[in-house]
């Protein structure tokens, strides 16, 4: 059974379907514990990451570092401009991999952290292809 709920959750595709085993889970067992709730956070961002064609993203308590798969982003511009934005807290690394600034000395704090920021990138990727089509 455990390999099986393995499986379903390495197929889950978006938040809602995340939701939906989160609760289908709660309705087997009970009250999940943290590592299950941190699971399915960390299983919520990597779908973020597909969306945003994210390769990689280290996280610690002071912020963290993303690269793109092929060094490729959907909205080249939109990213410039959100770079932009964050003034001195953020910078493109001459690997081409975005560094954020960030305080978060927990791990619960990394993880919303992290979400919030690949929401932000996933959006402006689905913007980057609504341009191109």
């Amino acid at each position: 059974m455990r390999m099986n709920l393995y499986r379903r959750l390495a197929d889950l595709e978006d938040a809602g379907e995340i939701d939906a085993f989160g609760a289908e889970l709660i309705d087997r067992f009970g009250t999940l514990p943290d590592e299950v709730e941190h699971l399915l956070k960390i299983v919520f961002i990597k779908t973020l990451c597909r969306r945003a064609n994210v390769e990689k993203v280290d996280a610690g308590p002071k912020g963290a570092v993303v690269a793109f798969r092929n060094n490729v982003f959907a909205n080249p511009a939109g990213l410039i401009a959100y770079i932009g934005q964050q003034g001195s807290s953020a910078r493109i690394r001459p690997d081409q991999t975005i560094v954020l600034m960030r305080d978060w000395k927990q791990a619960e704090d990394r993880l919303k952290g992290v979400a919030a920021l690949l929401m932000r990138l996933a959006q402006l990727a689905e913007e980057g292809d609504q341009k191109a089509a």
